[in-house]
């Protein structure tokens, strides 16, 4: 297995968006592994860094000073909960959020598109999930022309801005789950074979899926506008489950070992008390 640095720097060149690049998705590979060597090497890791992110939360929750946001896009079936439960599921609830956003309510319509993923933002002291984002105003929005191309176009910019103002306490990292549309049709066909998958299928991802090719252009707009020095976006493989649990994990704990949150010191000495 490479070192926990080898493995960052491969990840990071590899799968890291460089601002204003143009992107071509069909250029990675949804199958890629090699970043990470053989799975069960990989799952052992993944333990590692689940546990290294445990403690790491635990330090930036009591500095209390900063936050981690992390964002999910995928297409449907690319496994967004599957890595919230393998990345996350060992940290402690306390300061934790997950954030789903789904179509938009007549509240959150009444506001600016960006309204609803303001509110969600985790509070200094915190990791915010959001699985789906503000960007799903730039993909479904896009291609099912739930608004004029000229305030789409507007849109990228100022989601640039806004991921712009929070980071002044708020770190982001953005991962795109890259799948194909080959184990996207397995994924799907599992969710009707199997009963007790039932309740995931949605007739609804019968007719996106028939705008594959729409919304993967879509993602390599947003990806090529969207990637920024301080908001990057990684592209995931995907398609094997434990490749993509194992590099999310990996990338999420360098992030906050670069944060290195701290504990607080206290303003009283220890020393100067007794417990009997």
């Amino acid at each position: 297995m490479h070192s926990p640095l080898g493995r960052i720097r491969q990840m990071h060149r590899r799968l890291l968006i460089k601002p204003r690049s143009k992107v071509d998705l069909a250029a990675f590979d949804p199958s890629d592994t090699r970043h990470l060597g053989g799975k069960q090497e990989a799952q052992a890791q993944l333990l590692r860094d689940a546990e290294a992110i445990d403690l790491l939360q635990d330090r930036l929750y009591a500095e209390g000073k900063r936050a981690l946001l992390v964002i999910l896009q995928g297409m449907d079936t690319s496994g967004k909960d599957g890595a919230v439960r393998a990345v996350f599921g060992r940290t402690g609830p306390l300061g934790i959020s997950v954030t789903s956003f789904k179509a938009p309510s007549a509240e959150e319509l009444a506001h600016d598109f960006l309204w609803r993923a303001h509110r969600a933002c985790p509070q200094r002291g915190t990791i915010g999930i959001f699985n789906r984002s503000q960007y799903e105003d730039v993909l479904i929005g896009r291609v099912r022309m739930l608004a004029p191309p000229d305030i789409i176009e507007h849109r990228y910019n100022q989601i640039n801005a806004f991921e712009d103002m929070i980071s002044s306490s708020t770190r982001i990292v953005k991962f795109m789950l890259h799948i194909s549309k080959d184990v996207q049709r397995d994924r799907l066909q599992e969710r009707l074979d199997l009963s007790h998958k039932h309740w995931k299928f949605d007739p609804s991802d019968i007719e996106e899926r028939k705008l594959w090719d729409d919304y993967m252009n879509a993602y390599e707009t947003m990806l090529s506008r969207c990637s920024t020095k301080i908001a990057p976006w990684y592209i995931i493989p995907s398609n094997k489950k434990w490749a993509r649990n194992a590099t999310i994990a990996a990338i999420v704990r360098a992030t906050l070992e670069d944060m290195d949150p701290q504990y607080p010191k206290p303003e009283w000495d220890p020393a100067s008390f007794t417990i009997r």
